[in-house]
């Protein structure tokens, strides 16, 4: 994945079972938010812990056939890449009901989940290979398990959230310096761009596309903010956008 090290998994960009993994996840998210004041108290803790343990288990599924295979390494498998720390943070999430833990998940979720989505790995695995469903389950509910405590929790960030996330995804940055150096690894892709095809060949060469990745970063979380920024901004004028 773009922000993941992970074994190439999809089939040709946007082929039919592509598209349709796209839809499904699509699907998932607006009949959440249509279905978002028709929960139950009962209801939504069985989804939120249904949600969790499915992100878990396929995450362990995941590490498991990679060890069966003799793909496991720490310089690849260990659980530091963004998205497979968003797997089980968005667990956590879920289960806790955890504010501080869903401002990391709705950003770093919807922004970086949905990017792998839209843009994986081209390989040699194709449509019905294991790889393929794995990677769908687990960047697509992360994206759902962000939407729904969205919509149906009914959370939602802040501006100080903003700068959490800044403050704490550099500082993650940071560390994953450290142990690349350390154990000859590459996550977050940024000891040297993948060696598959993805949105970061768009951008410069190491080491400037580290900071081109992070202005792209903060363009998307600008632009998943924007929607509170205007509910904000009508409610002060006296007019209530629709929740």
């Amino acid at each position: 994945m773009a922000l993941g090290s992970r074994v190439s998994s999809f089939p040709a960009l946007f082929s039919v079972p592509h598209l349709a993994a796209l839809g499904i996840v699509l699907f998932l998210c607006l009949l959440v938010y249509l279905a978002r004041n028709r929960f139950s108290p009962r209801q939504r803790i069985l989804f939120r812990w249904s949600a969790a343990v499915l992100l878990v288990a396929n995450e362990l599924a995941y590490h498991a056939w990679n060890a069966q295979n003799g793909l496991w390494s720490v310089q690849t498998m260990l659980p530091l890449n963004i998205c497979s720390v968003l797997v089980f943070a968005s667990a956590f999430m879920l289960a806790a009901r955890s504010y501080p833990v869903y401002e990391f998940c709705y950003f770093l979720g919807i922004g970086a989940a949905s990017q792998v989505l839209v843009n994986p790995d081209l390989g040699v695995i194709q449509f019905p290979h294991f790889l393929f469903f794995q990677t769908s389950i687990s960047h697509g509910l992360v994206v759902v398990a962000a939407v729904f405590m969205t919509v149906v929790e009914k959370f939602r960030p802040y501006p100080k959230s903003l700068l959490k996330v800044a403050v704490g995804m550099n500082a993650y940055l940071l560390l994953m310096a450290v142990v690349n150096h350390w154990l000859g690894s590459n996550y977050l892709f940024i000891a040297h761009k993948p060696e598959t095809p993805t949105l970061l060949d768009l951008l410069g060469p190491w080491p400037w596309y580290i900071p081109e990745m992070e202005a792209l970063g903060a363009a998307i979380a600008g632009a998943l903010y924007l929607p509170f920024l205007l509910q904000d901004l009508a409610r002060k004028r006296g007019a209530v956008l629709p929740r």
